[in-house]
């Protein structure tokens, strides 16, 4: 494979910056990648090198993968809420909140967003991240609402979405988990984001679209909507140079 920086984004990056620098603010600009399925630590390290190398020219973006089976432990995460991982890995991350569950047939979504350039605070990307996933699940007829006390999208009493975040340099990594067409029997095995007895909803038992490609273009309608992107770019997996971060 060419050598080259884990994350090709700039203003003077050809595959890009000719169809959508001209002709928007930086700000105003997404990039979106769709990742497929990967394992989990190789996004998760090529997020923190794009986070460590960006500069105030550098496209916001929006990565959208599916995951081999994992659990992911956040900063606050407690030895006690993994009740038998088994043989399901355990990653220790450096995103906010408990225990979760990632795998195949979920939706997860990677928020690369210079919070600084945006004039968001955290809290309130928190806000616009839920409000996309409520508003996004409504088209479903899906009626889902966040939480005051546990960020999240629930239906009833039961979590559908799951969202932790990472800020640093003032921009945003990690992301949400939409849980889509996918074997919820692991999260039995944690307390999930730290609640005991935590029920779990799906979108395709509920009546939705269980077609990921569906789930992934009515995402990303709905954040571009919410986080007020007016061009949208659909990017190239292979910029990212995964294979050079290991």
């Amino acid at each position: 494979m060419q050598t080259q920086t884990p994350i090709s984004n700039s203003a003077t990056d050809t595959h890009l910056s000719d169809s959508i620098s001209a002709a928007k603010p930086v700000s105003n600009q997404l990039i979106i990648r769709q990742l497929g399925r990967m394992e989990y630590t190789r996004v998760w390290k090529a997020m923190q090198a794009f986070t460590d190398q960006r500069d105030e020219q550098v496209i916001d973006e929006l990565w959208l993968v599916e995951h081999d089976p994992v659990f992911t432990q956040g900063q606050a995460g407690k030895a006690e809420h993994l009740l038998a991982p088994g043989e399901i890995p355990v990653v220790q991350v450096d995103r906010g909140g408990q225990v979760t569950y990632h795998g195949p047939g979920q939706q997860v979504a990677y928020f690369l967003i210079n919070l600084r350039r945006k004039k968001l605070g955290v809290r309130e990307l928190v806000t616009v991240i839920e409000n996309a996933i409520v508003e996004q699940l409504a088209a479903y007829q899906i009626e889902a609402a966040p939480k005051a006390d546990a960020p999240g999208v629930y239906v009833d009493d039961k979590k559908i979405c799951s969202l932790g975040l990472r800020i640093r340099k003032g921009c945003s990594f990690h992301g949400l988990a939409l849980n889509v067409a996918m074997d919820t029997s692991p999260f039995s095995r944690i307390n999930p984001c730290g609640y005991a007895g935590l029920q779990i909803a799906q979108v395709s038992e509920l009546g939705g679209p269980s077609d990921m490609n569906i789930i992934a273009e009515d995402m990303v309608k709905a954040i571009a909507k919410q986080l007020d992107y007016a061009m949208i770019k659909w990017g190239d997996k292979n910029q990212i140079d995964f294979d050079i971060l290991e």
